[in-house]
């Protein structure tokens, strides 16, 4: 088991910096830099809630679900930061390249990507074909937590299935 473990720490790894060091560039740097605020807290609380308060349905309805995912999303983010407390990659690893004012609290699962696909999944499982969109954008706002050191790839992943997750249940729930 212990093999399994460091093969899986050491493709962790070996994934993070590829997408960390291999696609450096100015002007990528400078596009995901602000990209990766689409998971924040401030555009995703802004997009569902105004959606939910403002737009005619079935758009306030998508809205809302939205909104609850996001919130309950938290949840089991906040639980596993505190279970497994895992440092974040620039913190560990010395030649990541990081970005301005990096995060200092727990790396797993990454919270802009578990709130990003929250918020997304409701919409493409209403509309799918908003999928070929909103997908691709929460998938770069995962990959931007990579680029700016702050998530390993598992971080993502994990946060990508807890936002899915959390979101089809809502969708299921409040359908």
């Amino acid at each position: 088991m212990s093999r399994v473990m460091a093969w899986l720490k050491t493709s962790d790894q070996r994934m993070f910096f590829f997408v960390n060091h291999k696609f450096k560039h100015a002007l990528i740097g400078m596009i995901l830099s602000r990209i990766t605020h689409l998971g924040g807290a401030t555009a995703t609380i802004a997009a569902t809630l105004s959606t939910w308060l403002f737009a005619p349905q079935p758009w306030s309805r998508i809205g809302l679900q939205a909104f609850i995912a996001l919130a309950a999303s938290h949840i089991p983010v906040a639980v596993m930061k505190k279970m497994y407390p895992r440092l974040r990659p620039y913190l560990v690893l010395p030649e990541t390249i990081t970005c301005e004012k990096p995060l200092k609290d727990h790396s797993f699962p990454s919270g802009h990507t578990t709130a990003i696909f929250s918020v997304v999944a409701p919409f493409v499982v209403a509309f799918p074909l908003l999928g070929f969109i909103l997908i691709p954008i929460a998938m770069i706002v995962g990959m931007s937590r990579m680029y700016l050191g702050l998530h390993y790839p598992s971080d993502v992943a994990a946060g990508c299935l807890v936002g899915c997750l959390t979101a089809f249940g809502t969708v299921a729930f409040f359908g």
